[in-house]
C-alpha cells in the first residue's frame, strides 16, 4: 500500500578507531555519547554466507537523550576476500525495512569481485527493522487485512465510494493505533536521521576512518542523510535509484506513479512479443495490452479469485495489483507475473499473483510476515510531512491516475496512514546537500519503477558534491544490472576514488564518453 517499495570464522574484539561518533553523533549539537566504547565482538552467523560474521551493538533510543534507553542494532560482515584491504563497505538494499543484514549474503551478486577483494561487506538492519530491535503494529492476519483494503464498489479508484473511503480510512488510523500501543517511544525514533548516526556509530566501532557506502533505493536516503550530518566523514558513497528528501510523501506517492507506468509498458511491450503473453499477440499495441490487463483488475474488483494457499485468501484486486506491482522491480519477474496472469485470467487461480505480492512485503510463511511493512509505513511517516487532510489524498489520486490510471490512485491512497502518524515524530521537510562532502555518486536507471530517474537526477543535483551516472535499462537500480559501464564506473569509484570529469557517465542526456 505505501510501496516505496521494495535479499563461517570465528573472530573477536575489533575496537574503534579514528574518529568516532561520540564526539559528534548528534550532527553539531555537542551531544556526547559513550555509544563508541563498545566492542564489536563477532562470532559464527547461524546462517547465510560460508565465512559471515555476526554481531550487535547498542545505540541510544532517542539521541536526545544519550544516557536513556538503548536498543540493539544487528551486524553481519562478510570479511574481504584479498589481502590488500580499504576497509569496510556498508551496504543497504532499501525499503524502508530491508534488512542490512541480510543483504550481506547476496554479496556475490551485488558487488563485484574486485570490490570485495578490497572491502568487508557489512550490512546492518537499521533500528526498528528485523533482527535489530522491531517495531512490531499489525499481527500477520492484520497486515493481511491492511494490504488487501477493499475499495468498495467504486470503478474508479480516483474517485473512491463512501464505503472504499471509509475502510481505507479506517485501517490508516488502526495502523497508526497499533503502533502507538506496541511501541510508542521507538515509532517516534525510527526516522532515517536516526538510521544515519546509528551508521556513524557502527563506522567507528568498525574502526574505519571514512564510511565507504553502497545504498539502493531507500538506502539513497541513508547515505544523503549520512553526507548532511557528518560531510567530513565521507569516502565514498554510492547511492542507487535515488529517493528524492525534498519531496514531501504524498509528492513522492504520485511521482513514484510515473516510474511505475514506464515500467508497466516495458513489460507489456515484451510481454507482447512472446508467444506465452496473456495480454495479447504479437502485433497488437502496448495500449491495447493495458487495456487487457486493466479489464482483468476490475473484475478480480467485482469477483476476487481464488488461491491455493492455505489461508485461502481471496485475490480481489489490491492483492491482484500488488502481484503486478511486484514484477515491475525487476526483469526476473517478468516471467513469473506472465505465468502468474495466465493462471488468473485463464483459470481463475490467483496463487501466483497473491504469492508474489507475498514476496514484496515480507511474508515468508503463513504464519507471519517480517516486520517490513511496519518499518516502511513508520519511515515514510517519519521522515516528510504529509497533509492531514483526507481530501489531499483524493486529490492526490485523480493526479496519480493523469500518470498510471492502474497504479496511481492506489499508491496516493497508499500514504493516507501518514496523514494519522504523530505530528511530532515526523521530520521537517528539507533538501540535503552535505556541504563539503568529498564527490558522492548517484546512480539512476531510465525506466526504474520505484525510483523515477528525475529523482535520481533531483538528489544529485542537490547534492553539493553530487554526480550522476544513468544506466538506460529496465528495473530498479542500475549497479550490478548488467550494464558494464556502469558496473566498472561504480567499482573505479569504490576502489580508487575515480570520478567523471564532467559528473555524468554511461547514458543519459548529457552523458560523458567513458573509455
Amino acid at each position: 500500500m505505501a510501496a516505496l517499495l521494495a535479499g563461517v570464522v570465528l573472530v573477536s574484539g575489533c575496537t574503534a578507531g579514528g574518529d568516532t561518533a561520540d564526539e559528534d553523533s548528534g550532527g553539531g549539537d555537542g551531544t556526547r555519547v559513550d555509544v563508541a566504547e563498545q566492542e564489536l565482538l563477532w562470532e559464527e552467523c547461524d546462517s547465510g554466507l560460508p565465512g559471515s560474521e555476526c554481531t550487535v551493538f547498542e545505540v541510544p533510543l532517542d539521541y536526545e537523550d544519550p544516557d536513556g534507553e538503548r536498543i540493539e542494532i544487528a551486524v553481519k560482515r562478510f570479511p574481504a576476500t584479498g589481502d590488500d584491504v580499504i576497509g569496510s563497505l556498508l551496504v543497504n538494499p532499501g525499503g524502508p525495512g530491508g534488512s542490512g543484514f541480510d543483504f550481506v549474503d547476496h554479496a556475490p551478486y551485488t558487488v563485484s569481485e574486485a570490490v570485495r577483494e578490497s572491502f568487508d561487506v557489512v550490512g546492518f538492519d537499521p533500528r526498528g527493522v528485523g533482527r535489530s530491535t522491531p517495531l512490531t503494529c499489525l499481527d500477520a492476519e492484520e497486515i493481511d487485512d491492511y494490504l488487501g483494503t477493499d475499495y468498495g464498489e467504486a470503478d474508479d479508484l480516483a474517485d473512491l465510494s463512501p464505503e472504499g473511503l471509509d475502510q481505507i480510512e479506517a485501517k490508516s488510523r488502526a495502523f497508526v493505533e497499533a503502533c502507538e500501543e506496541n511501541d510508542s517511544e521507538l515509532m517516534r525514533n525510527i526516522g532515517t536521521a536516526d538510521v544515519a548516526r546509528d551508521m556513524d556509530v557502527l563506522r567507528g566501532l568498525l574502526g574505519d576512518e571514512q564510511l565507504t557506502y553502497l545504498g539502493a533505493s531507500y538506502g539513497t536516503h541513508i547515505g544523503a542523510q549520512y553526507a548532511e550530518q557528518f560531510p567530513e566523514r565521507v569516502r565514498a558513497l554510492v547511492l542507487d535509484g535515488a529517493v528524492d528528501p525534498s519531496q514531501d510523501q504524498l509528492s513522492v506517492s504520485v511521482q513514484q506513479a510515473t516510474g511505475f507506468e514506464t515500467a508497466l509498458r516495458s513489460f507489456v511491450e515484451d510481454c507482447l512479443t512472446r508467444p506465452d503473453c496473456p495480454l495479447g499477440s504479437p502485433g497488437d499495441s502496448v495500449d491495447q495490452g493495458i487495456a487487457v490487463l486493466d479489464d482483468f483488475l476490475a473484475d478480480t474488483a467485482a469477483e476476487p479469485l481464488t488461491s491455493a494457499t492455505d489461508d485461502d485468501r481471496e485475490v480481489n484486486r489490491a492483492r491482484a495489483e500488488l502481484g503486478v506491482l511486484a514484477a515491475l522491480y525487476t526483469e526476473n519477474w517478468w516471467p513469473r507475473v506472465r505465468e502468474a496472469l495466465t493462471d488468473a485470467m485463464e483459470g481463475g487461480d490467483g496463487t501466483g499473483l497473491l504469492l508474489l505480492g507475498d514476496d514484496l512485503y515480507g511474508r515468508g510463511d503463513l504464519a507471519e510476515y517480517e516486520n517490513s511493512t511496519a518499518a516502511l509505513v513508520a519511515v515514510n511517516c517519519s521522515d516528510s510531512e504529509a497533509p492531514r487532510e483526507v481530501e489531499a489524498y483524493a486529490e492526490a489520486a485523480a493526479e496519480a491516475a493523469q500518470e498510471s490510471p492502474m497504479f496511481g490512485p492506489m499508491l496516493a491512497w497508499g500514504a493516507l496512514t501518514c496523514a494519522f502518524w504523530p505530528e511530532e515524530a515526523v521530520a521537517p521537510l528539507a533538501e540535503l546537500n552535505a556541504p563539503g562532502a568529498d564527490p558522492i555518486m548517484v546512480v539512476g536507471t531510465t525506466r526504474d519503477s520505484a525510483t523515477p530517474y528525475a529523482w535520481s537526477e533531483a538528489l544529485a543535483a542537490q547534492l553539493d558534491s553530487g554526480f550522476l551516472v544513468t544506466r538506460d535499462g529496465d528495473g530498479h537500480t542500475g549497479y550490478r544490472m548488467g550494464d558494464a559501464c556502469v558496473d566498472t564506473m561504480v567499482d573505479d569509484y569504490l576502489l580508487e576514488l575515480a570520478v567523471p570529469d564532467d559528473g555524468m557517465a554511461c547514458a543519459g542526456p548529457r552523458a560523458a564518453e567513458v573509455g
